[in-house]
Protein backbone atom coordinates (compact mmCIF):
# COMPACT_ATOMS: atom_id res chain seq x y z
CA UNK A 1 0.00 0.00 0.00
CA UNK A 2 1.51 3.27 -0.69
CA UNK A 3 -0.19 6.75 -0.15
CA UNK A 4 0.35 10.05 -2.27
CA UNK A 5 -0.36 13.59 -0.62
CA UNK A 6 -1.86 15.56 -3.15
CA UNK A 7 -2.84 19.11 -3.24
CA UNK A 8 -5.26 20.76 -5.58
CA UNK A 9 -5.78 24.63 -5.43
CA UNK A 10 -9.19 24.78 -7.15
CA UNK A 11 -11.98 21.99 -8.05
CA UNK A 12 -15.28 20.52 -7.82
CA UNK A 13 -16.14 16.82 -7.38
CA UNK A 14 -19.34 17.29 -8.67
CA UNK A 15 -22.34 14.88 -7.61
CA UNK A 16 -23.46 12.19 -10.00
CA UNK A 17 -27.08 13.20 -9.47
CA UNK A 18 -26.52 17.42 -9.44
CA UNK A 19 -28.39 19.45 -12.02
CA UNK A 20 -29.43 22.54 -11.52
CA UNK A 21 -27.00 23.67 -8.91
CA UNK A 22 -24.30 21.81 -9.51
CA UNK A 23 -22.95 20.53 -5.93
CA UNK A 24 -19.28 18.83 -4.67
CA UNK A 25 -18.52 16.09 -2.67
CA UNK A 26 -16.92 16.64 -0.08
CA UNK A 27 -13.72 15.26 -1.48
CA UNK A 28 -13.09 13.16 -4.65
CA UNK A 29 -14.86 9.61 -4.91
CA UNK A 30 -12.79 6.83 -5.40
CA UNK A 31 -13.61 6.56 -9.41
CA UNK A 32 -11.92 10.18 -9.33
CA UNK A 33 -8.98 9.45 -7.67
CA UNK A 34 -8.67 6.24 -10.08
CA UNK A 35 -9.15 8.45 -13.04
CA UNK A 36 -6.25 10.55 -11.52
CA UNK A 37 -4.04 8.10 -11.05
CA UNK A 38 -4.70 6.57 -14.59
CA UNK A 39 -3.73 9.96 -16.14
CA UNK A 40 -0.87 10.31 -13.47
CA UNK A 41 1.04 6.81 -14.90
CA UNK A 42 -0.23 7.78 -18.08
CA UNK A 43 -2.54 4.93 -19.08
CA UNK A 44 -5.54 5.18 -21.05
CA UNK A 45 -7.28 2.14 -20.64
CA UNK A 46 -9.62 2.64 -17.52
CA UNK A 47 -10.20 -0.83 -16.85
CA UNK A 48 -6.61 -1.84 -16.61
CA UNK A 49 -6.09 -1.40 -13.22
CA UNK A 50 -9.76 -3.07 -11.66
CA UNK A 51 -9.11 -4.21 -8.66
CA UNK A 52 -7.23 -2.27 -7.31
CA UNK A 53 -8.07 -0.36 -3.81
CA UNK A 54 -8.77 3.51 -3.32
CA UNK A 55 -9.33 5.45 -0.24
CA UNK A 56 -8.59 9.68 -0.37
CA UNK A 57 -8.39 11.19 3.28
CA UNK A 58 -9.21 15.05 3.15
CA UNK A 59 -6.64 16.52 5.81
CA UNK A 60 -7.66 20.25 4.90
CA UNK A 61 -10.90 22.24 5.77
CA UNK A 62 -11.34 23.92 1.96
CA UNK A 63 -13.52 26.99 1.54
CA UNK A 64 -16.70 26.93 -0.17
CA UNK A 65 -17.84 29.29 -2.89
CA UNK A 66 -20.31 29.23 -5.68
CA UNK A 67 -19.55 30.98 -9.07
CA UNK A 68 -22.09 31.30 -12.20
CA UNK A 69 -20.57 29.36 -15.32
CA UNK A 70 -21.80 27.91 -18.66
CA UNK A 71 -22.56 24.20 -18.37
CA UNK A 72 -23.27 22.08 -21.76
CA UNK A 73 -26.64 20.63 -22.21
CA UNK A 74 -27.05 18.76 -25.54
CA UNK A 75 -30.28 18.88 -26.46
CA UNK A 76 -30.06 19.65 -30.26
CA UNK A 77 -27.26 19.04 -33.18
CA UNK A 78 -24.90 19.82 -33.79
CA UNK A 79 -23.22 20.26 -30.27
CA UNK A 80 -21.91 23.62 -30.88
CA UNK A 81 -25.48 25.03 -31.15
CA UNK A 82 -26.91 27.88 -28.82
CA UNK A 83 -29.39 26.05 -26.70
CA UNK A 84 -27.01 23.23 -26.03
CA UNK A 85 -25.51 25.87 -23.12
CA UNK A 86 -26.71 27.68 -20.11
CA UNK A 87 -25.77 29.56 -16.96
CA UNK A 88 -25.74 27.52 -13.68
CA UNK A 89 -24.41 27.96 -10.22
CA UNK A 90 -21.52 25.78 -8.98
CA UNK A 91 -19.83 24.86 -5.99
CA UNK A 92 -16.25 25.50 -6.12
CA UNK A 93 -13.97 24.03 -2.82
CA UNK A 94 -10.75 26.03 -2.71
CA UNK A 95 -7.00 24.68 -0.80
CA UNK A 96 -7.98 20.84 -1.27
CA UNK A 97 -5.42 18.85 0.14
CA UNK A 98 -5.31 15.15 0.38
CA UNK A 99 -3.83 11.47 0.90
CA UNK A 100 -4.79 8.97 -1.25
CA UNK A 101 -3.85 5.74 -0.18
CA UNK A 102 -3.65 2.86 -3.09
CA UNK A 103 -3.28 -0.76 -2.63
CA UNK A 104 -2.89 -3.21 -5.69
CA UNK A 105 -2.62 -6.55 -3.53
CA UNK A 106 -5.99 -7.98 -5.52
CA UNK A 107 -4.36 -6.58 -8.79
CA UNK A 108 -2.38 -9.43 -11.04
CA UNK A 109 1.32 -7.92 -11.67
CA UNK A 110 1.79 -4.90 -12.39
CA UNK A 111 -0.29 -3.20 -10.42
CA UNK A 112 -1.25 0.55 -10.65
CA UNK A 113 0.76 0.83 -6.99
CA UNK A 114 3.69 0.08 -8.34
CA UNK A 115 3.11 1.95 -11.55
CA UNK A 116 2.94 4.87 -9.08
CA UNK A 117 6.04 4.56 -7.75
CA UNK A 118 7.99 4.00 -10.75
CA UNK A 119 6.50 7.13 -12.06
CA UNK A 120 7.42 8.86 -9.27
CA UNK A 121 10.60 8.12 -8.68
CA UNK A 122 11.45 8.47 -12.97
CA UNK A 123 8.26 10.90 -13.94
CA UNK A 124 10.88 11.36 -17.42
CA UNK A 125 9.93 7.82 -18.84
CA UNK A 126 6.15 8.17 -18.47
CA UNK A 127 4.47 8.82 -21.69
CA UNK A 128 1.34 10.87 -21.03
CA UNK A 129 -0.40 14.23 -22.16
CA UNK A 130 -2.62 16.62 -20.85
CA UNK A 131 -2.29 18.87 -17.47
CA UNK A 132 -3.00 16.48 -14.19
CA UNK A 133 -6.11 17.45 -12.91
CA UNK A 134 -8.56 15.76 -10.11
CA UNK A 135 -12.51 16.13 -10.73
CA UNK A 136 -12.97 18.74 -14.27
CA UNK A 137 -10.03 18.83 -16.54
CA UNK A 138 -9.68 22.52 -15.69
CA UNK A 139 -9.23 21.71 -11.71
CA UNK A 140 -5.43 21.38 -12.06
CA UNK A 141 -3.10 19.13 -9.41
CA UNK A 142 -0.28 21.50 -7.41
CA UNK A 143 1.23 18.89 -5.99
CA UNK A 144 1.94 14.86 -5.78
CA UNK A 145 4.55 13.29 -3.82
CA UNK A 146 4.42 9.70 -1.82
CA UNK A 147 3.38 9.85 1.96
CA UNK A 148 6.90 8.46 3.56
CA UNK A 149 6.90 7.63 7.70
CA UNK A 150 7.51 9.77 9.13
CA UNK A 151 6.80 12.25 7.40
CA UNK A 152 7.63 15.58 8.95
CA UNK A 153 5.19 17.98 7.48
CA UNK A 154 2.09 15.50 7.84
CA UNK A 155 2.74 13.71 11.28
CA UNK A 156 0.73 15.98 13.11
CA UNK A 157 -2.12 16.62 10.40
CA UNK A 158 -5.35 14.38 10.18
CA UNK A 159 -8.11 14.58 8.21
CA UNK A 160 -11.71 12.60 6.79
CA UNK A 161 -11.21 9.15 5.35
CA UNK A 162 -14.17 7.82 3.09
CA UNK A 163 -13.68 4.31 4.20
CA UNK A 164 -16.65 1.71 3.52
CA UNK A 165 -19.38 0.35 5.56
CA UNK A 166 -22.45 -1.46 5.02
CA UNK A 167 -24.87 1.05 6.15
CA UNK A 168 -22.77 3.75 5.91
CA UNK A 169 -23.59 7.79 5.09
CA UNK A 170 -22.25 8.70 2.00
CA UNK A 171 -22.77 6.76 -0.90
CA UNK A 172 -20.18 7.76 -4.09
CA UNK A 173 -18.91 6.04 -7.11
CA UNK A 174 -16.42 3.80 -7.81
CA UNK A 175 -16.66 3.10 -11.61
CA UNK A 176 -18.38 5.78 -13.73
CA UNK A 177 -20.55 5.27 -17.17
CA UNK A 178 -19.49 7.92 -19.10
CA UNK A 179 -22.23 7.80 -21.34
CA UNK A 180 -25.34 7.64 -19.24
CA UNK A 181 -25.41 6.37 -15.92
CA UNK A 182 -26.90 2.85 -16.08
CA UNK A 183 -23.48 1.52 -15.60
CA UNK A 184 -22.47 3.61 -12.71
CA UNK A 185 -21.42 1.81 -9.63
CA UNK A 186 -21.37 3.18 -5.77
CA UNK A 187 -20.21 1.91 -2.55
CA UNK A 188 -21.72 3.34 0.59
CA UNK A 189 -19.24 4.51 3.66
CA UNK A 190 -18.54 6.83 6.27
CA UNK A 191 -16.00 10.18 6.67
CA UNK A 192 -14.14 8.41 9.48
CA UNK A 193 -11.74 10.76 11.47
CA UNK A 194 -7.65 9.68 10.97
CA UNK A 195 -4.24 10.23 10.98
CA UNK A 196 -2.86 11.35 7.82
CA UNK A 197 -0.24 8.63 8.11
CA UNK A 198 -2.47 6.13 9.23
CA UNK A 199 -2.74 3.42 6.96
CA UNK A 200 -6.81 2.25 6.68
CA UNK A 201 -7.56 -1.39 6.67
CA UNK A 202 -7.58 -2.99 3.81
CA UNK A 203 -11.17 -4.41 3.98
CA UNK A 204 -12.53 -0.95 4.58
CA UNK A 205 -11.19 0.62 1.73
CA UNK A 206 -13.48 0.73 -1.95
CA UNK A 207 -12.58 -1.21 -4.79
CA UNK A 208 -12.28 -0.17 -8.46
CA UNK A 209 -14.81 -2.13 -10.42
CA UNK A 210 -17.88 -1.72 -12.47
CA UNK A 211 -19.27 -5.26 -11.47
CA UNK A 212 -20.90 -4.15 -7.67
Amino acid sequence: MLGLYVTVPVACFRKGLAREYLETEPLPPPATCYGFLLSLVGETDRRRHIGARVAPVLISKPATSVVLRTVWRVKKTPLGSSGNTRPDYQQLLTGVELVIWLDSTEEADDGLEQRVRETLANPATISRFGGLSLGESTHLVDEVSLVTSPQTRLADRSGRAFLRAERGRLTLPVWVDHVGSAGTRYVTGDLVETSALTMPLLASMPTISPDY
